[in-house]
């Protein structure tokens, strides 16, 4: 092919989430997190695309009433609590130099607000550092990722309560003191934006407890924001050779057409989408945002300092998930298009994936660019993947051929990125081994290099089978991305 055009050192690997991931919801001193109350819906019963929702304290109080008999597949996962060392293991044969993985907060402190961690918990995470560190593979770590202690829910109606900050600064302190050795690569929240969509998974808001849904939204943000630049410098001071990172749901977003209605309606959807990396990024709220306050009677209540801790401790990095891309249009009538996260117009150009998600490797290219033309700092894609029906064959193998060129093509497009100048860190595709959809709760859709014997109802053996993707991805990852 072309010149070697990955840095040396880059950073290849897998990602995964604690909650979609380990199982073992009841073990080792855990308490409960808002993502094990969340139940499996089939298809045909969803009103949309994404089910995980848990809008009431009435709701809430019916699914922990159903906790044994009803189907909530993120407590099972895929049993990484027990066969951690196997799945390491496999991430090993691929090369994988990095493989992001999240610390359910309530496996440290189960309801969240304690003084005292559960050593049971820190020892789990102690072993899988050290079974990675064997290996040579940096661990990436997500101090939050969709794994808020339910009793911080029930108690505080989670992040719209500022106590919330000094939990989670408790909490992030006693994993960068415990783990000072052995992580030097961490991010404060996975996709920070997703709270606007999904108050309850985002912040742990229950919406029938609030005024104004949206005043309480961005409230919560605005802690998290200080929860974040607290961790920063918690992080910098306990780890000083360490990088902490923000994360954000990239929704690269389209005009329709060249008509300038259409184009102001793409820059709000992308002002709002970048507006959670300018706080961390740039240390300050950007004004746009003052407008958008305004018009929707939302009023930010800062305490003293504030301000000037956003300022102070900015992020090292800037980390995000990239799955899709958006068309905006400045017709109010103009139809959403169902399946993707964030909605939006169906785009004619692009094919979609088996769960109506618009499949777009340019668009990486120029969200990659634009991220660095604004901020300047080194970006780390730590999702990216394909979720899709795999099928075994009668011989046992995987054929995902449709998963490796949905990989290959958007990593041709980071490779050009780099060329136009773009400081890439490194790149774990998403759900390198089969896991619980976060979205709808199902494992048939999966992402993974690595097939996992378990179906939406949790039958199956458990067995990890090695996919056609496998190799190929092993072997992208031993030629620097030089062999797609």
């Amino acid at each position: 092919m072309t010149e070697n055009r990955f840095p040396e050192g880059f950073l290849w690997g897998g990602a995964t989430a604690a909650n979609q991931l380990e199982g073992a919801y009841n073990e080792g001193g855990k308490g409960l997190s808002i993502f094990d109350m969340v139940k499996f819906i089939p298809k045909e019963e969803r009103t949309n695309d994404i089910e995980m929702d848990v809008r009431s304290e009435k709701e809430l109080d019916r699914l922990l009433a159903e906790a044994e008999g009803g189907n909530f597949p993120k407590r099972r996962g895929i049993d990484f609590y027990h066969r951690y060392k196997e799945d390491i293991a496999l991430f090993a044969e691929m090369g994988f130099k990095t493989f992001r993985l999240s610390i359910a907060w309530p496996r440290i402190f189960p309801n969240g607000d304690e003084t005292e961690p559960n050593e049971e918990g820190l020892a789990f995470y102690d072993n899988v550092f050290d079974e990675l560190k064997k290996y040579g593979i940096e661990p990436l770590v997500t101090l939050s990722h969709y794994e808020i202690p339910l009793h911080l829910v029930k108690k505080y109606n989670g992040w719209e309560d500022r106590r919330l900050v000094d939990f989670f600064v408790h909490y992030a302190q006693t994993v960068f003191h415990r783990y000072k050795d052995k992580v030097k690569y961490w991010l404060t929240f996975n996709e920070i934006n997703v709270s606007t969509i999904s108050p309850y998974i985002g912040s742990g808001i229950l919406v029938d407890r609030v005024e104004n849904k949206e005043q309480a939204v961005y409230q919560a943000l605005h802690h998290q924001f200080v929860a974040s630049a607290r961790a920063v410098k918690a992080c910098h001071n306990i780890i000083p050779d360490a990088m902490i990172g923000c994360m954000l749901a990239r929704m690269e977003t389209y005009a329709e057409t060249c008509n300038p209605d259409d184009a102001l309606a793409a820059l709000e959807e992308d002002q709002k989408n970048l507006f959670f990396t300018d706080v961390q990024v740039r240390g300050y709220y950007p004004s746009f945002m003052n407008r958008y306050f305004e018009e929707n009677n939302i009023k930010i209540e800062m305490a003293p300092g504030d301000e000037e801790i956003l300022l102070q401790h900015t992020v090292d990095f800037l980390s995000f998930s990239y799955y899709m891309t958006m068309v905006a249009s400045g017709a109010p009538e103009k139809k959403k298009e169902k399946g993707n996260f964030f909605s939006g117009i169906k785009n004619p150009y692009l094919e979609a994936s088996d769960w109506g998600w618009q499949i777009d490797p340019k668009g990486m290219r120029l969200t990659l660019n634009k991220l660095y033309d604004r901020y300047q700092v080194p970006l780390f894609i730590v999702e990216n993947g394909l979720g899709a029906y795999d099928k075994v064959e009668e011989n046992g193998s995987i054929n995902d051929d449709y998963r490796i060129d949905y990989l290959r093509a958007h990593i041709e497009q980071m490779a050009e990125a780099i060329k136009d100048g773009v400081d890439i860190m490194g790149y774990t595709s998403w759900g390198c081994i089969d896991l619980i959809s976060a979205s709808t709760s199902e494992m048939s859709k999966r992402y993974g290099f690595i097939y996992v014997d378990q179906d939406d109802y949790g039958n199956g053996t458990l067995e990890r089978r090695k996919k056609k993707s496998f190799d190929w991805y092993k072997q992208v990852i031993e030629s620097n991305g030089e062999i797609l």
